[in-house]
């Protein structure tokens, strides 16, 4: 580790432990307060006492753990190899769980841990600059096909099955897309713990920067996104005006997206965490409970309706009992959209199907299907659903592939009709 990701897990730590040591307060205050007000007046000089001494033992014991993890840190740091975490892949790995599960308080309390948002090569972040780019991608095309991850995952989860299924470990939907089809692929990482309008503003300007710089003329720009990542490329189409005329010049360029298991209606497991949060919240006894659920990052909070845009979040209580009703976005209007959505039973038509869906995410939830005029408008043909696998199978599937493929196939090279000229990088 870096001596900055040292002392930041430290801070980390540090954070955890005293916020762990309050919740415990709370809960012990909780069970306290019921007991003393059961008992009444008579016993006020003993609850006095009580709430003195517990909160005097609390503090310490929470300035304590806090001071030892600080001064742990600081030593480990002396010692700090200064190779990043993100040079192995179960350092890649850890640090997007972290990010994941807490990742806009990684951003506050510990910079050095957050993972941005960025392109990587063989696991390295690579500049958007020309020269990098050249380096980067030798024999690039000016055929793009960009791959966004989902929550808790990295570039390497896209190679999740190619054991299993290739023999090898390298082989993804992007390798076979570049031998098969000329495209060039792009993987992206990021912090899948920010809101998902964040990123998608993050995500607009990165594809601005690279179609820009990109080392040939960028004639075809393919978003390949899944579970999360599907939302937040509809979000970054979305703040960049895809469809408008003052549109991002890169948005003419995107001629299809693809979405994996995305959850476009929301995920039931965010869901229900919510609703288990709401109730805690009820009586002080597990109160503290709730407060621990609700550290859970805003990423995760936004897949409880798949919000993809900041009105759904800026200046609401995100873990209100009854928050308001999301966004509707549309789908960006100058490309073709798909789905690739699996379910757990065999028929991915049945109702256990539509019960269980991937494990993560519904059919319906996948498919945008609100059962009204303001679902999603995925074309029949345009849907394909795979019985018998889960939410993770989709990452690196060869049946997933083959249907890519197909797609993709169907759409005739160069540029977009009317597209504006965008030059390439120098």
């Amino acid at each position: 580790m870096r001596t900055d990701e040292v002392l930041d897990a430290a801070e980390l730590l540090r954070l955890t432990l005293r916020g762990g040591t309050e919740r415990v307060r709370e809960v012990h205050q909780g069970i306290a307060d019921r007991v003393f007000t059961a008992v009444g007046p008579v016993g006020l000089p003993v609850r006095w006492w009580h709430d003195a001494v517990a909160g005097i033992s609390y503090a310490g014991v929470a300035a304590g753990l806090g001071l030892g993890a600080r001064w742990t840190g600081r030593a480990v740091a002396g010692r700090a190899s200064g190779s990043g975490l993100d040079e192995a892949r179960r350092g890649r790995l850890a640090l997007a769980v972290l990010n994941g599960a807490h990742g806009d308080l990684v951003q506050r309390a510990a910079p050095g841990l957050d993972l941005g948002m960025t392109v990587r090569v063989a696991g390295r972040a690579v500049d958007l600059d020309p020269a990098a780019l050249r380096a980067a991608f030798p024999g690039a095309t000016g055929r793009i096909a960009l791959f966004l991850h989902g929550l808790t995952e990295t570039e390497d989860s896209w190679a999740y099955g190619a054991e299993k299924h290739h023999g090898r470990p390298d082989v993804t939907y992007g390798s076979r897309l570049r031998e098969e089809l000329g495209l060039t692929p792009v993987h992206v990482r990021y912090n899948t713990g920010l809101h998902i309008s964040d990123n998608g503003r993050s995500l607009a300007a990165l594809l601005a920067a690279l179609v820009a710089n990109w080392p040939a003329q960028v004639q075809d720009l393919v978003l390949v996104g899944h579970s999360m990542g599907g939302l937040v490329a509809r979000s970054a189409l979305h703040q960049a005006g895809g469809g408008t005329t003052e549109a991002q010049g890169w948005t003419h360029l995107v001629r299809d997206t693809i979405t994996l298991g995305s959850p476009h209606l929301g995920a039931p497991l965010e869901r229900g965490v919510h609703r288990l949060a709401v109730h805690l919240a009820r009586l002080p006894e597990t109160r503290p409970l709730a407060r621990l659920l609700a550290l859970r990052s805003v990423g995760i909070k936004d897949l409880r309706h798949g919000s993809v845009v900041e009105e759904d979040w800026v200046g609401r209580d995100l873990d209100a009992a009854d928050p308001a009703t999301p966004t509707r976005v549309a789908l960006h209007d100058g490309a073709r959209h798909f789905v690739v959505l699996a379910t757990l039973s065999r028929d991915p038509v049945g109702r256990i199907a539509d019960l269980l869906g991937d494990l993560l995410v519904t059919p319906r939830s996948a498919l945008g299907d609100t059962g009204d005029d303001e679902r999603l408008a995925f074309p029949a043909d345009h849907v394909l659903r795979l019985g018998g696998l889960n939410h993770f199978d989709l990452l690196d599937h060869p049946r997933v592939h083959a249907q890519i493929r197909r797609w993709l196939e169907a759409r005739p090279e160069g540029p977009v009709p009317d597209a504006p000229d965008v030059p390439a990088g120098r």
